[in-house]
C-alpha cells in the first residue's frame, strides 16, 4: 500500500521543512488537547484527519530523523515513522503528548534503519547524521587537546567518526546520538527507545569508552606512519 494511502498527508510534507498550511505559530507545537481531539477523530473513522497531525509535527519528526540518518535516506525514514504512527494509533494513550509519542517512533525507526544497515555492513564515510558531524566538530574545536591530543585537530573529522561508529552496534550508536549528541537525559532517551534507563546509562558509558579507545588507537596508527 502506498505511503500516502496508508497514512494520509505524508506525501504532502517535505522532510524537515515547514508546511505553510500548518496552523501553529511555531514548528512542532500544538496544544495537547488539540492533538488528542484529532487522534479521537481518526480513531472514530475520520482517517483523513491524520494529515493534520502530519502537518503540525512534520518538522519535528523530520529534524529528529535528520539527527540520526544520512541525507539520502531521511525521507524514507520519515515516511516510515508516520506509517508506523498511523498503524499504531490505536495504542496511543489519550492524554499523553502526541509530539513526544511520535518523536519516540521516529527515534525507533532510525534505530531500525541502522540495524538493517549494519547487517548489510554498508556503513560508509557519508553515512552520518547532522548530529554526528556536529559532535566531531565540537571534539576538534574544544576537546581535542584534553582528550585526544593535537592529532585530533589534524584528523579528518568525518573519517574519524565513521571509523568509530562503524565499530559499535546499532544500539550503542543510537544511545550515543541521543545522550551525547542531543544531550537527552538517560530517562528521556530510554522513553524514546522503549528501553530501561539503566540500560541506556550502561550503554552510554561503555560506548563512550569504546569509541575513545578506537579513536585513540586509530590516531596512534596514523601517527606511526
Amino acid at each position: 500500500m502506498p505511503y500516502e494511502e496508508a497514512a494520509p498527508g505524508i506525501a504532502d510534507i517535505a522532510v524537515g521543512e515547514p508546511d505553510p498550511r500548518a496552523a501553529p505559530a511555531r514548528a512542532g507545537y500544538a496544544p495537547d488537547g488539540a492533538d488528542t481531539a484529532v487522534v479521537r477523530r481518526v480513531l472514530d473513522g475520520e482517517v483523513d484527519a491524520f494529515a493534520e497531525l502530519v502537518r503540525r509535527h512534520g518538522v519535528r519528526v523530520g529534524r529528529t530523523v535528520a539527527r540520526h540518518i544520512p541525507y539520502q535516506q531521511r525521507e524514507e525514514v520519515v515516511q516510515d515513522t508516520w506509517v508506523r504512527a498511523f498503524q499504531s494509533l490505536h495504542g496511543f494513550q489519550l492524554g499523553t503528548r502526541f509530539v513526544d509519542w511520535v518523536t519516540g517512533i521516529a527515534v525507533r525507526a532510525s534505530y531500525d534503519y541502522w540495524r538493517q544497515h549494519y547487517r548489510r555492513r554498508e556503513v560508509t564515510e557519508s553515512a552520518l547524521g547532522e548530529g554526528h558531524r556536529e559532535w566531531v566538530e565540537s571534539v576538534g574545536a574544544s576537546q581535542s587537546a584534553e582528550i585526544f591530543g593535537d592529532q585530533v585537530r589534524r584528523a579528518e573529522a568525518r573519517e574519524l567518526l565513521d571509523y568509530a561508529l562503524a565499530r559499535v552496534s546499532p544500539e550503542d550508536r543510537m544511545v550515543i546520538s541521543l545522550v551525547h549528541l542531543e544531550g537527552l537525559s538517560a530517562e528521556e532517551a530510554a522513553r524514546r527507545l522503549g528501553w530501561s534507563a539503566v540500560n541506556v546509562k550502561v550503554r552510554a558509558h561503555r560506548t563512550r569508552r569504546k569509541m575513545r579507545r578506537l579513536i585513540e588507537d586509530w590516531l596512534g596508527q596514523e601517527g606511526g606512519r
